[in-house]
């Protein structure tokens, strides 16, 4: 239960990544758009040091799991739509696999969200019985590996 105003406010804030989750068409496709700029900056990152690249993915996705699993309490409902966390990690764990460009942004963005609609095995076997915050974002970590695979395959033969 989340009964402390401020730490309400901090997850519902966070669960919608700034009020994308709030667009009235395609929430998803809006918070997938709020964490684009991170994927060029977290390629960068991992190409400077494997390790702070991938430590901050980890420490975007354990909060995700956090903010989602309270934010379901907020919102009242499993996965509500509002909720676009997870997006945003999903796509912070594309930028692991693709290079540090704007092109490579776009085309693992148009990646995600088909693998996050899709849900291909096992993400749509973690979105129907996954639970709390884990259930919700563990789906998007499938499709962004699955998306950072398929832009790095792409971008190779370009």
């Amino acid at each position: 239960m989340v009964t402390n105003p401020i730490v309400r406010a901090f997850v519902i804030v966070l669960a919608t990544a700034g009020g994308a989750g709030y667009a009235p068409v395609a929430p998803g496709t809006a918070g997938s758009l709020v964490a684009l700029p991170l994927v060029p900056f977290i390629a960068g990152m991992r190409d400077a040091s494997l390790l702070a690249g991938a430590s901050l993915v980890v420490a975007i996705v354990v909060l995700a799991v956090w903010v989602a699993g309270r934010a379901e309490v907020v919102f009242g409902a499993p996965d509500h739509a509002c909720i676009v966390i997870d997006e945003v990690a999903g796509m912070a764990t594309a930028a692991l696999f693709v290079p540090a460009t704007w092109l490579a942004a776009v085309v693992a963005f148009v990646a995600f969200r088909v693998f996050d609609v899709m849900k291909p095995y096992p993400a749509g076997l973690i979105d129907r019985r996954g639970r709390g915050g884990l259930g919700v974002v563990g789906d998007d970590l499938v499709a962004g590996v699955y998306a950072g695979i398929v832009t790095r395959l792409i971008l190779e033969v370009l």
